[in-house]
């Protein structure tokens, strides 16, 4: 809220971080949609749903950032110019970040290997993984329910997936914290772009080296899938690009899943009746993952930028602008969802947007669940109840993730 009392977007604000939702509130009643930050700020279901669907806007708002960042940040920084152009590629070779035609050609060519072939392969792994975590924490007494569930889980699962070393997990871990920040330029310094553009260099000398090996010798890992990839004309990935896909896995995929399971642990925990239904009924879980996902959405900001004028419901965006989507208040909006602030695992599917929608509807969307629903699964069939076991606390390094940092649990 400003000092005049009129409500406005604010991130900075001292309660954002650890409960955003009342915020969100208040922006849906007074001010749903307005300019703030330089920005069109978009807080109401149906009006960013418009905007997700439109294939008007633009996603490549963030690339042309990331070039604006390191070209305005390079030469203060020691960093070659082949990794600070490696940088901008990595930006460019994502479906996250690609429009049309781009958009689709990268789809196509990496659709099938996040579906459902790939997916029933990895279930088995990932549940035993989940259960290897669960138990020993379990085993323990309790723990971080973070550090030793919620983060190696989708970790293991990913590498894994993608056919990689299980040795490597720990470089894999630090080299995509480090990229994140191409997610948000605005928040990479000068002094955090050596650290970026080494990390994307050694991620990609050693995926480089796992691609010629896929190449001679295919595996059934979602790499030697996307190696395989062919359009119907012949297209197919190059090494790099193949290099960059599999990197914006990691970036894109990682974190979030990491709090979907964080955030949606913390809900039950806090939520114990909730909990309860789900350890009486396991059937419940798949659509339990996606009122979780509703409930806290793990990616809680997206942002586009309008090449024409959009009409929403009572106010028109204009073309050329940049548009901030509040995925977060969008999941809690009441025109949306009758009881929205309330958590109920027994909720019939909703069309929340959690994975976004659209033609830049998340393509991993269905391994990220899967993760946490064997996850959530491994946990209530143990013995004992889950409880938490001290004060929690929020990641604090992403303006646009929100995920729990520190859950600490213990088994009653």
């Amino acid at each position: 809220m400003t000092a005049s009392g009129t409500v406005r977007f604010n991130p900075f604000d001292p309660g954002f971080r650890a409960d955003p939702y009342p915020h969100y509130r208040a922006l849906r009643e007074q001010a749903p949609v307005h300019r703030a930050l330089g920005q069109w700020v978009l807080t109401r279901h149906a009006d960013v749903t418009v905007v997700l669907r439109d294939r008007s806007t633009s996603v490549g708002l963030i690339p042309d950032l990331v070039d604006r960042q390191t070209e305005r940040l390079g030469p203060a920084a020691p960093v070659a110019p082949g990794s600070l152009a490696r940088i901008g590629r990595l930006a460019r070779t994502s479906l996250v970040f690609t429009d049309a035609p781009g958009h689709g050609r990268l789809r196509a060519l990496t659709g099938r290997a996040f579906g459902p072939r790939t997916l029933g392969a990895l279930r088995p792994r990932a549940t035993a993984a989940a259960r290897r975590l669960a138990t020993a924490l379990r085993l323990a007494g309790g723990g971080d329910a973070v550090a030793d569930l919620a983060a190696p889980l989708p970790l293991a699962v990913l590498t894994d997936a993608l056919g990689l070393p299980p040795a490597l997990r720990g470089d894999l871990a630090a080299w995509t914290h480090r990229i994140r920040f191409l997610l948000e330029p605005g928040l990479l310094t000068a002094a955090d772009l050596p650290d970026v553009a080494a990390a994307l260099d050694a991620f990609a000398a050693t995926l480089h080296e796992v691609v010629a090996t896929r190449r001679r010798d295919p595996g059934e890992d979602l790499l030697s899938a996307l190696a395989a990839a062919r359009t119907p004309d012949g297209d197919r990935l190059d090494d790099e690009e193949l290099v960059l896909v599999a990197i914006m896995t990691f970036v894109a995929g990682l974190e979030t899943t990491a709090a979907l399971l964080g955030n949606g642990l913390h809900a039950l925990l806090t939520h114990p009746d909730q909990a309860a239904l789900l350890r009486a009924d396991p059937r419940r879980l798949p659509a339990a993952v996606a009122e979780l996902l509703r409930f806290d959405s793990p990616l809680q900001l997206t942002r586009r930028a309008t090449t024409r004028e959009i009409p929403l419901a009572d106010a028109v965006v204009p073309g050329g602008a940049q548009v901030l989507l509040c995925l977060g208040a969008a999941n809690r909006d009441p025109e949306a969802f009758d009881d929205p602030d309330v958590l109920d695992v027994t909720r019939a599917p909703t069309a929340h947007l959690a994975y976004g929608r659209g033609l830049h509807g998340c393509v991993g969307a269905a391994l990220a669940s899967l993760v946490a629903e064997v996850a959530l699964h491994a946990l209530l069939v143990l013995p004992g109840t889950l409880r938490l076991d001290g004060p929690v606390s929020w990641q604090e390094h992403s303006r646009i993730v929100r995920g729990v940092a520190r859950l600490p649990v213990a088994f009653r």
